[in-house]
């Protein structure tokens, strides 16, 4: 009766994630809500045109290069601010404040890279007026975008990307 129980050592230690599907799933959302935001921007900004297509994509290319690490910075930055700020909250309300904030941060950068890549800052009234409007347009469905994702899919990503 005293036989030793062996153990698979698979059903005790829980596989990890590969790294490339963590990756994978961060590109998906960054190519989903980016290049969205980006399109709206810059359908804005220039309309559809023969080269609406190109403008889209270097927009987008240019935003994903200044958003990425902006990103994780104001991610951390705001999730150790909130947790300062607002110790008692739930973890649902201060989701709710982050996605707000890092929503109205993030998509004014974005409209600001959009607008620079397409009309540029030699007339500083129009610059100005694309930035602004590209920013308008885009800020609703941002809105909505991070407010579900930080419902309904950061606590899943987190568990994800911690496994």
């Amino acid at each position: 009766m005293n036989t030793p129980a062996l153990v698979n050592s698979a059903l005790v230690e829980p596989k990890k994630t590969p790294i490339i599907y963590k990756i994978m799933v961060m590109v998906s959302i960054i190519v989903f809500v980016g290049g969205s935001l980006t399109g709206i921007m810059t359908y804005t900004n220039v309309g559809i045109t023969e080269h609406f297509y190109i403008d889209w994509f270097t927009s987008f290319l240019s935003a994903v290069l200044v958003m990425a690490p902006v990103g994780l910075a104001m991610t951390a930055l705001m999730n150790a601010l909130v947790a300062k700020l607002l110790p008692k909250a739930s973890e649902l309300k201060r989701n709710l404040v982050i996605s707000v904030f890092m929503a109205l941060t993030m998509e004014s950068l974005m409209a600001f890279v959009t607008a620079t890549n397409n009309i540029g800052f030699a007339n500083m009234r129009l610059f100005y007026t694309a930035w602004v409007e590209g920013l308008l347009a885009a800020l609703p469905i941002g809105l909505t975008l991070m407010l579900v994702i930080s419902v309904t899919v950061k606590p899943k990503l987190e568990r994800f990307l911690k496994s």
